[in-house]
Parts: structure tokens; C-alpha cells; sequence
């Protein structure tokens, strides 16, 4: 009876090892044909440009940043309460240009931070 037990229990522990490796091989299959589909793809696709083909910079000179100080802009109200306002009408940033381009700075006597150590205003 015992010999019966060993030996289905054999059967099943070598079939699961087979199973096992058929898996296994599948997977590395698998890994390869991806690998080889991918360097088909590579061959397919243009290289790199030639220097001849690269940006080059305009002829009045490098582009600078643009500083301006802006201010939060009105969100219109529609002209009757059952009237909706479309995203189109909306202004896209949320800002526009101030009026007064001098650049903030921190008044006299303020810390300018946030637990900075500063008296403060006072």
C-alpha cells in the first residue's frame, strides 16, 4: 500500500518538475523573441541627425527669459444666474500683466520668512 503512495506521489513530484522546466523554457523563449523583434524595430527607425541637421540658434542672438510681474485675473461673471460661462470664455492663466512693473520687495522691518529669526513687523 505504501509502495502505491510513493510511487503516485513520484509521479506527480516529476511531472510538476517537467512542467516546471517546459514553463521556464517558454519564458526564455518568449524573452528572445522580444529581444529579436526589438532590434528589428531599432533597424527600422531613422538614426540620429547629422550636425548639418541640428537647431541652431536665430540670428539675432540666444532667446532671453521674459520677466514680468503679473496679478491674479477677475474670473468673468455671466450676465444671468442661469447663464453658464464655456471654457473659451475664460481667461487660459488665470493672470494678466500688472500694471506696475517694479518688482515687489520686502518691506523694512519684516523677517521675510516664515520663522526666519527676523523681529517681524512691529
Amino acid at each position: 500500500m505504501n509502495t502505491a503512495i510513493n510511487e503516485a506521489a513520484g509521479a506527480v513530484s516529476a511531472f510538476g518538475y517537467i512542467a516546471l522546466l517546459v514553463v521556464g523554457v517558454a519564458i526564455v523563449a518568449g524573452l528572445i523573441w522580444a529581444f529579436r523583434l526589438g532590434m528589428r524595430v531599432r533597424r527600422r527607425e531613422p538614426g540620429p541627425p547629422r550636425p548639418q541637421e541640428q537647431p541652431t540658434r536665430p540670428v539675432s542672438g540666444p532667446v532671453q527669459e521674459a520677466h514680468e510681474v503679473r496679478e491674479p485675473d477677475e474670473v468673468p461673471r455671466a450676465a444671468d444666474e442661469s447663464e453658464r460661462l464655456t471654457p473659451h470664455q475664460l481667461n487660459p492663466t488665470g493672470t494678466k500683466r500688472a500694471d506696475d512693473q517694479r518688482r515687489p520687495r520686502w518691506e523694512p522691518g519684516s523677517s521675510g520668512s516664515f520663522g526666519g529669526g527676523g523681529g517681524g513687523r512691529t
